[in-house]
């Protein structure tokens, strides 16, 4: 699901009103233009390629990954296809060609139905997917904000959220996730608008 124009201009208002720091990240970076991703399976194949290497070595991989499937489609059934021999030549280290087998196993299989996650609530969806190898709460917590378009998610453990928080809240060190979780109280219900309003000040 999309985020509405509607959710957004209730977000931004909420926020400029209950945290002058938000207030002044608004106006700093703009306009909220994040758009949701329609695909969930590929948005999952992309979230276990990017882990724990740079944006551009996973934008990298995933399109040799595409290039070796065209002009088939990313799915389920073409990647189970593969062998882990076969996405270690693509540049996929063994570790990602087991999740991504595992991934399409239980996607091919419905263990994860994935058009029905919408329909669950944010811990639900999590339960859903930690199931899968190499998926934990913060791939979880992405798909939910990008995929699902949902208004309260807060990625406490993730990197770029502690900086920015450190940055605009001017603390000596990287927060916690106590202490991100004291500091958002007056973001909710929309703690995923500010997270992103958080990433965007960073570049």
């Amino acid at each position: 699901m999309a985020f509405s124009a509607q959710e957004i201009k209730a977000a931004r208002l909420h926020l400029q009103k209950s945290d002058p720091v938000m207030k002044q990240l608004l106006k700093q970076v703009g306009p909220f233009t994040l758009k949701t991703r329609r695909d969930r399976f590929a948005a999952l194949v992309k979230a276990i390629l990017g882990q724990q290497i740079s944006t551009a070595a996973a934008r990298t991989i995933e399109q040799r990954l595409l290039d070796s499937i065209a002009p088939a489609k990313l799915s389920a059934e073409r990647l189970s296809q593969f062998t882990v021999e076969q996405y270690r030549e693509i540049g996929i280290s063994r570790q990602k060609a087991g999740y991504l087998l595992d991934l399409s196993e239980k996607v091919n299989d419905q263990t994860l139905e994935l058009k029905k996650l919408g329909r669950l609530s944010d811990d639900d969806v999590t339960t859903a997917l930690i199931q899968v190898k190499g998926i934990g709460h913060w791939t979880a917590q992405m798909f939910l904000m990008f995929s699902l378009g949902r208004l309260d998610v807060l990625p406490v453990d993730d990197l770029g959220i502690r900086k920015a928080v450190a940055s605009s809240y001017d603390l000596n060190e990287l927060p916690d996730a106590a202490q991100i979780t004291e500091i958002a109280q007056p973001w909710r219900p929309y703690a995923s608008v500010a997270s992103w309003y958080l990433w965007r000040s960073l570049e």
